[in-house]
């Protein structure tokens, strides 16, 4: 009997595949976001505890080494956490108040030296777009922060946030040795290893870029703060407090926390030091990029700058500012798990047998 020939050609059957692979994982990932979204209140607690743990977990574990009790160092480490975020939090926001209106002066300033100079009265007026602003970032902001606890304030909301983070933190913390048995226990048969290998390299990648990039946000903003001191800047303090917040949203922040130092510059302190001031931040950022991040993050996953801006839009598309901040991380994550998964395709033969070293 003779072979029926294929409908489609070999090319076109192979397209359709990853056509159907494609739409396939599109679904799933669609249904995930979809189900973070409805499920915010209790996801965002959850995110929130991870990079947490995430953060802490290298002084959990030496407490650990010198025999504190797991429990007892969980919470010693939870209470650092809240003393170094409260006090932290505490500094910025006093610096933001003391300099805010300051700042928003000067910028008003810049804001009407470029009118004057490029000959745009016509087209804008200050008032206007401080006002605009006021309500983009109004708008902004509450599209970010609203609906984290749907009927209660948003004072509540974000206290209760915080207050379910930070005991997720401490049961994340003190339960974390568990974390191989679950892998083993939820994971299908036979695929153990592989699970337990993904959510370990998952979370390095996660731990790597909280410690490095609050390491490099503390010495960024250390240097520009010293710089704007050096220049009589006003409003230095706030502004380096500004550029710290502000690292934690990769490329974005940082050129958000910069133009704003250069434009505070250039309405107090004329074109020249907005220019060293100007100079102070490329420098800063030629030392992030050439030093601070070889150095401190050498051993975590290293995204693409084309990805991580992907991950900023899609995180701000679908959670706002709170999306911005986690996007990265989450981000991070996948990439870890892909690569190791890419490691043990690279460790196994055709068969899916693991290649012995030294074959």
């Amino acid at each position: 009997m003779p072979t029926r020939k294929p409908l489609l050609p070999d090319a076109a059957r192979r397209t359709a595949a990853w056509c159907g692979v494609l739409l396939l994982a599109a679904g799933v990932v669609a249904v995930a976001v979809w189900l973070c979204v409805a499920l915010k209140t209790a996801v965002t607690p959850v995110l929130l505890a991870l990079l947490g743990t995430a953060l802490l977990g290298p002084v959990h574990r030496w407490l650990t080494a010198h025999q504190v009790n797991r429990s007892v160092a969980a919470g010693l480490t939870c209470a650092a956490l809240v003393a170094v975020v409260g006090g932290a939090g505490y500094i910025v926001v006093t610096a933001l108040v003391d300099t805010g209106d300051q700042i928003v002066a000067s910028l008003k300033d810049a804001a009407q030296w470029v009118i004057d100079h490029f000959d745009i009265a016509g087209v804008a007026d200050v008032d206007d777009l401080a006002e605009n602003a006021r309500n983009l970032v109004g708008r902004f902001g509450a599209s970010a922060a609203g609906g984290l606890l749907t009927g209660i304030s948003l004072i509540g909301s974000l206290v209760t946030t915080a207050v379910l983070a930070l005991l997720l933190t401490f049961f994340f913390l003190r339960d974390s040795d568990r974390a191989v048995h679950l892998a083993h226990t939820v994971a299908p048969r036979g695929t153990g290893d592989l699970v337990e290998a993904m959510g370990r390299r998952a979370f390095e990648a996660v731990e790597g870029f909280m410690r490095g990039t609050t390491f490099i946000a503390l010495i960024d903003a250390l240097c520009i703060t010293v710089g704007l001191l050096i220049l009589g800047v006003p409003g230095a303090v706030g502004l380096g407090a500004l550029v710290f917040v502000g690292a934690y949203i990769p490329y974005l922040g940082a050129f958000l926390s910069g133009a704003v130092a250069v434009l505070v510059a250039l309405a107090d302190r004329g074109f020249v030091i907005a220019l060293w001031a100007l100079g102070v931040v490329l420098a800063v950022q030629v030392l992030e990029g050439h030093v601070l991040q070889p150095v401190i993050q050498s051993r975590t996953v290293q995204m693409h700058p084309a990805m991580i801006m992907v991950a900023l839009t899609a995180g701000a598309s679908v959670a706002g500012l709170l999306g911005m901040l986690l996007a990265v991380p989450l981000c991070a994550a996948v990439s870890g798990v892909i690569g190791e998964l890419r490691h043990g395709d690279a460790a196994s033969d055709g068969t899916g047998r693991a290649v012995p070293d030294g074959s």
